[in-house]
């Protein structure tokens, strides 16, 4: 999952990235939202070989809910441990990506973005068998979501993104100052 953005400027996305931001509530395929994304060099670094790269973009499909979330990758069934404290959109068996109707329709495009290929990063882990939920391992030390931000952030720095503005983005409403500061070490993004 990742989130927010408090502020920072975000410099521009790369050549090709295009977002329909006004896609309605529902269940649609990846590329209808993202139109070309398999067609950047990120989706060629996500996944080299070509058979895969794009059995994955045919098969993802995005969820645009109404609610206030930014994007995550929708479990198959609710995480033991959190079934209490969170209710996400399920769909068992299927690769989902879902994402709030706000987020896609207002966040800066460098946002949507570093958010799409973060959790492209998660579903190619969940297919390479990895648990994105792993109990009792913290949000900041989970290998996936370390894995997922150092991608971005490899892609962020290709653009000329600030540490400044990669500080912001890794500061997501879930953690703590002291979680962030750890998540900005394990990723390669200096303190202020």
């Amino acid at each position: 999952m990742t989130g927010a953005k408090h502020g920072v400027a975000a410099p521009a996305v790369p050549p090709g990235f295009r977002v329909m931001r006004e896609m309605p509530v529902g269940r649609h395929p990846l590329l209808a939202v993202f139109p070309g994304l398999d067609q950047l060099p990120p989706a060629v670094r996500l996944d080299e070989v070509a058979d895969r790269r794009s059995k994955l973009f045919d098969s993802t499909c995005v969820e645009v809910i109404d609610e206030d979330v930014w994007m995550y990758v929708a479990p198959w069934d609710v995480p033991e441990g959190m079934r209490r404290r969170w209710k996400p959109v399920t769909a068992p068996g299927r690769d989902c990506i879902v994402v709030g109707r706000a987020h896609l329709a207002e966040s800066p495009e460098l946002v949507l973005f570093m958010d799409i290929f973060h959790e492209l990063c998660h579903v190619v882990q969940r297919r390479d068998g990895a648990n994105l939920w792993e109990p009792g391992v913290s949000y900041v030390e989970r290998w996936t979501e370390i894995e997922a931000y150092r991608f971005v952030i490899r892609e962020a720095r290709e653009l000329g993104v600030t540490d400044a503005f990669l500080r912001d983005y890794l500061k997501v409403e879930w953690i703590s100052e002291s979680e962030h500061k750890a998540l900005m070490e394990q990723v390669g993004v200096p303190p202020h």
